[in-house]
């Protein structure tokens, strides 16, 4: 049987549109619960009540034309909500807490993609996170073109940043990149093109040393 032993940990989960980052969280945490572990799953936006309007607001119509100053600001809301509410008391409690998505993705969407001040923003991430960091973050990465192609051929409703142009994604991709080269001891990069059943099974791997084997 698997636990973690407390203090909790955090692990969030990034990547490029189409890197199939939620379904192999979704995989992942079943593993986890069939061997006994019991790990908080959550996203951004959203995970609690005003995050899922929030997250509503931002996603919920193609049309909006939202300001990237907004749609940081926005997320940052959302993700005060979710720090205070679920992650912090989950991680008092000892459990492990997945998180498809956190502040990883404001730096690399509206800052490397829509090229607003990484700086301003990760003042922002601070006030609304109160300094807290993920213990990993999984970088789920593959070529633009492959990732939106899948976007585009799945059954999932695509928002207004899947719609942008292939430039904004492909700066995307190389910030999420840069990121990870800035702070290798947080982030491990998982090569998402290959077949996810390889990809699984690196997670798998990846996650293991932050989860101790008990009776």
């Amino acid at each position: 049987m698997l636990r973690v032993m407390p203090p909790g940990r955090f692990v969030t989960f990034e990547g490029p549109d189409g890197a199939g980052k939620s379904s192999q969280l979704a995989r992942l945490a079943s593993w986890l619960r069939g061997r006994g572990e019991a790990p908080l799953v959550t996203r951004e936006p959203g995970g609690t009540a005003m995050g899922d309007r929030i997250r509503e607001a931002l996603f919920g119509a193609q049309d909006h034309a939202a300001l990237p100053l907004t749609e940081a600001l926005l997320m940052n809301a959302s993700r005060a909500q979710l720090v205070a509410e679920v992650v912090r008391p989950a991680l008092a409690a000892g459990r492990l807490v997945l998180c498809d998505r956190y502040a990883d993705a404001t730096l690399a969407y509206q800052g490397y993609g829509h090229g607003l001040d990484l700086a301003v923003l990760r003042r922002l991430i601070a006030i609304a996170t109160g300094g807290l960091q993920p213990d990993l973050t999984v970088l789920l990465d593959l070529p633009v073109e492959a990732g939106l192609a899948r976007k585009h051929t799945g059954r999932e409703e695509l928002n207004h940043l899947d719609l942008m142009s292939l430039d904004f994604h492909q700066r995307v991709r190389a910030g999420y990149l840069e990121l990870a080269a800035q702070e290798p001891g947080r982030w491990r990069v998982i090569d998402a093109s290959r077949p996810a059943e390889e990809v699984q099974a690196e997670l798998r791997a990846v996650l293991a040393p932050i989860i101790v084997r008990g009776a």
